[in-house]
């Protein structure tokens, strides 16, 4: 409670030094300056533009260690720092997971929009070619290999062989049907437009299956962080009790025990349900 209140008093004070200026001051700075009143954001939102530009640089993975320097100042141990490290690779793994989900998830909507695209073009009267180059340049869902694709169609190579290898990304993998449907209109003369439309239908509706099921399992998220939130919860009650729960943890054999026995079974719970959520996406 005495860091809280140090924490506190320090936070006004940066707060009423920093801040906006007073009457008092701002009448002094009017009168002393010549009539200019130094203009711009306060100090105070300038300290969390650049926490905010600090945060972006290092990840969010990072305030494991943070939470665990704060525990340790707390409650006078190493072992928050330890665990606190110890979470920054975890949470990093997590972050990027989370950022290569969201890359895939761009890059399939890329891809039906060329669809899309490349159909109504189609549909217009432009040639097959003329038309692929003009949807790439528009909806960006060639991705990676779009320079290849647009120098095959541009000068007459293999299109659905580019095709199949820009399909190699996780995400892009509508473009094999792409590139299927391009060879069956040239080999055989079979509607572009038609098996494009065919194609775009059956990426939306994977795609609104998927964000369907995500909502479903949205659910079991966060009642599995709620769960893995009440440990803390716990702690937090029991330091406003005035029972020292920290000292408790950190510096007697049973506390210890039962830090390491619960952080084991937290752990395990979590990658279960992360396991059980994983394999429900991907079936």
């Amino acid at each position: 409670m005495s860091w809280g209140a140090a924490v506190a008093c320090a936070g006004a004070a940066v707060l009423l030094l920093g801040g906006r200026p007073s009457g008092a001051r701002r009448a002094g700075l009017l009168f002393a300056g010549g009539g200019v009143v130094p203009t711009g954001p306060p100090a105070w939102e300038q300290a969390l533009g650049e926490l905010r530009g600090l945060r972006g640089r290092l990840g969010t993975e990072w305030w494991s260690l943070l939470a665990g320097l704060v525990l340790a100042v707390l409650g006078t141990s190493l072992i928050p720092v330890v665990a606190g490290a110890a979470g920054v690779p975890v949470l990093r793994r997590v972050r990027l997971a989370r950022e290569a989900r969201l890359v895939r998830e761009r890059r399939a909507d890329a891809v039906i929009a060329l669809c899309g695209a490349l159909a109504g073009e189609v549909r217009a009267g432009r040639q097959p070619g003329e038309a692929l180059l003009r949807s790439a340049r528009e909806s960006g869902g060639l991705g990676e290999g779009q320079a290849a694709v647009v120098a095959a169609a541009r000068f007459g190579g293999d299109v659905p062989g580019a095709l199949a290898v820009a399909a190699g990304p996780p995400g892009a993998e509508g473009l094999l049907g792409l590139a299927a449907c391009w060879r069956v209109a040239v080999d055989q003369g079979a509607g572009l437009a038609d098996g494009l439309d065919r194609l775009d239908g059956a990426l939306r509706a994977e795609r609104d299956q998927r964000a369907d099921l995500r909502a479903q399992l949205a659910g079991a998220r966060a009642t599995a962080l709620l769960l893995a939130a009440l440990p803390t919860l716990g702690v937090l009650l029991g330091s406003a009790m005035g029972a020292d729960p920290l000292h408790v943890l950190l510096h007697t054999g049973a506390g210890l025990g039962c830090l390491v026995t619960g952080a084991v079974f937290e752990a395990a719970g979590v990658w279960w349900v992360a396991r059980i959520v994983r394999g429900a996406e991907a079936v």
